[in-house]
């Protein structure tokens, strides 16, 4: 199953796309690294404003199943519709990039984060680092490739797994956060602010 696994240059065209969005989250404006001056591996205190500013923290969990999302989805894609010639090795990851990239340019902007703000419990939230976009799309990266080497069943469990574990540790997860940006609802809310 791991032949969407890209080639050189699906590589050097993912590391291409991965370079062009800090860039364009520079040009954005976005913070290079945490304006605390430091740069950490990890960082695990969700309501604070270093979350999102380093280079791992509780929403990396999130970001490997996006990896793992993009590649069932490629998988699928490529089997049935035998997309690009039935040669998907040079483009599957550097798609995934994309789409990974363009949620990390969507999210820093001032729609998502005044979003984030109004309706969950991120009241104070800046918006990542470029730091830690990148970081996500390395995440994303990783759960790609895991997904290339285990079966589609382990797969699943490891992206349950991810959202429990995030659930119990930090009363969110992938899916939550999906629902309260697009459809929040006040007792989860409440919930997650521990009232």
């Amino acid at each position: 199953m791991n032949d969407l696994l890209p080639d050189r240059p699906g590589l050097i065209l993912s590391l291409a796309m991965w370079l062009a969005i800090g860039t364009a989250l520079l040009a954005m404006g976005r913070v290079p690294i945490c304006t605390c001056g430091t740069v950490k591996l990890w960082w695990g205190v969700v309501q604070s404003a270093e979350n999102s500013q380093h280079i791992a923290d509780w929403y990396s969990f999130s970001h490997v199943i996006h990896g793992l999302l993009f590649y069932f989805f490629a998988h699928l894609l490529w089997r049935r519709w035998n997309l690009f010639g039935g040669k998907p090795a040079a483009w599957a990851l550097p798609i995934a990039v994309a789409f990974e990239g363009f949620w990390e340019l969507l999210e820093n902007s001032p729609l998502i984060i005044d979003r984030y703000r109004a309706v969950t419990v991120s009241f104070g939230y800046e918006g990542d680092s470029v730091l830690n976009s990148l970081s996500d799309i390395g995440f994303m990266a990783l759960g790609f490739w895991i997904a290339s080497k285990l079966p589609w069943q382990a797969s699943l469990a490891m992206a349950l797994a991810f959202e429990l574990f995030t659930l119990f540790m930090i009363r969110d997860n992938l899916t939550l956060n999906v629902l309260m940006l697009v459809w929040p609802l006040e007792v989860v809310r409440q919930w997650q602010g521990g009232l």
